[in-house]
């Protein structure tokens, strides 16, 4: 079949690159994959049990905006934790995880011709989602020597007429950077300054280490402009069970629904179910999975500096974003001969945007002996290519 059938849109976004290493990687025996971002945890079992009892009961649709027990449980945890206040029956709708969450946002919120400021690097599936909507990403770029922090000088110099929205994402895959309060406050000042929407991606609010998360919506004025999205992939090790929320002011809401409706009946029931008990009894689950975590990345992080690889130290989510480039390689030929020659998989770092040529990702959301076996395998690489 000819190309030209497809839309130019979908021809003119490229294949995930985390995809294409997680495919090959799936083929190969003995791979060790630091690939994709899936918590080695079993969901807890008081989680799992409650969606048992919900599917005993019933496996029909629930209201296309998410159980209202659960929109009211997830208001009361962001006021509780963030002092960010919303409406459960207007301002909350529940998605197929926030990957659902932000293409809808983007079709309701753009139009042809609109621009998004985006701090790259990014998760790979956010440019595709504003394109999706023939919108256009514009990418903003940090650097290791700032955290991967994005400034305030750096989006007003990107902020253009056509300018409609800043799309952030931190705790940031795949830096682990966290966003200081002091720059969260300058990206507030750019978009009350210009008029701009804020799409605040805070999936891995809840993996920080040793820093506070700044929930974007709790800054000051700031609610009336921001689309809030989170889920329960990360912090509860929920990620097979497609579950995510957005938070913003009626009116965007209103128009993200009207998508959502279109193309959900509802997120699954049963996952619902089993978020509600999350939200009510899960928080020394996520305290001892985020301290595991936290061993786990100061033991990967030491690891890359030892062998050789800079590896600034993150802060959130469970990556680490090693520096490959002096090695004389491009990032996707560390990658794939990584994996050919050693068969650990990690992901080009500019498959998350232009910042990110010369590094690669990896995750340390696998078990310590895995992650100490890969760190033999990518010192004996490195002493190969040196």
């Amino acid at each position: 079949m000819s190309s030209e059938r497809l839309s130019r849109r979908v021809r003119g976004i490229p294949p995930s690159g985390i995809r294409r290493f997680f495919d090959i990687a799936a083929t190969m025996p003995d791979v060790i994959s630091l690939g994709v971002g899936e918590p080695d945890f079993i969901t807890p079992t008081v989680i799992r049990a409650a969606a048992q009892r919900s599917i005993d009961q019933t496996t029909s649709y629930t209201s296309n905006s998410g159980l209202k027990e659960l929109r009211v449980a997830i208001a009361a945890h962001l006021k509780g934790r963030y002092a960010a206040d919303y409406d459960p029956e207007s301002e909350l709708l529940i998605t197929v995880g926030v990957s659902e969450a932000m293409t809808s946002a983007a079709l309701a919120l753009f139009d042809p011709g609109d621009e998004v400021l985006m701090p790259e690097p990014c998760f790979v599936a956010n440019p595709a989602c504003v394109q999706f909507a023939d919108a256009t990403p514009v990418y903003v770029p940090t650097r290791v020597e700032d955290g991967f922090q994005v400034t305030g000088t750096a989006l007003e110099a990107a902020v253009t007429p056509r300018t409609k929205a800043i799309l952030i994402g931190y705790p940031n895959n795949p830096t682990g950077a966290v966003l200081s309060r002091e720059r969260m406050l300058e990206v507030a000042a750019v978009a009350e300054r210009h008029d701009l929407l804020v799409l605040s991606d805070e999936i891995y609010d809840r993996l920080v280490y040793g820093v506070e998360h700044t929930c974007f919506a709790s800054l000051p004025g700031m609610a009336q402009r921001t689309v809030l999205m989170g889920g329960f992939s990360k912090a509860y090790a929920m990620t097979g069970w497609r579950l995510g929320w957005l938070a913003a002011p009626e009116e965007i809401t209103a128009a993200v629904r009207k998508v959502h409706q279109y193309a959900i009946m509802s997120a699954p029931t049963m996952s619902q179910y089993a978020g509600l008990e999350a939200l009510r009894s899960g928080e020394s689950d996520v305290r001892s999975m985020v301290a595991e975590y936290d061993r786990r990345r100061k033991v990967i992080v030491h690891g890359f500096n030892s062998i050789g690889l800079k590896t600034f130290e993150p802060q959130g989510a469970f990556y680490a974003f090693p520096y490959v480039g002096h090695l004389g390689l491009t990032s996707d030929q560390f990658c794939d001969r990584l994996l050919a020659e050693q068969q650990v998989a990690v992901i080009p770092g500019d498959a998350f945007g232009p910042s990110g040529v010369g590094f690669v990702r990896a995750c340390y959301a696998t078990s310590m002996d895995k992650i100490e076996e890969a760190l033999e395998r990518i010192e004996r690489f490195v002493r190969n290519h040196s």
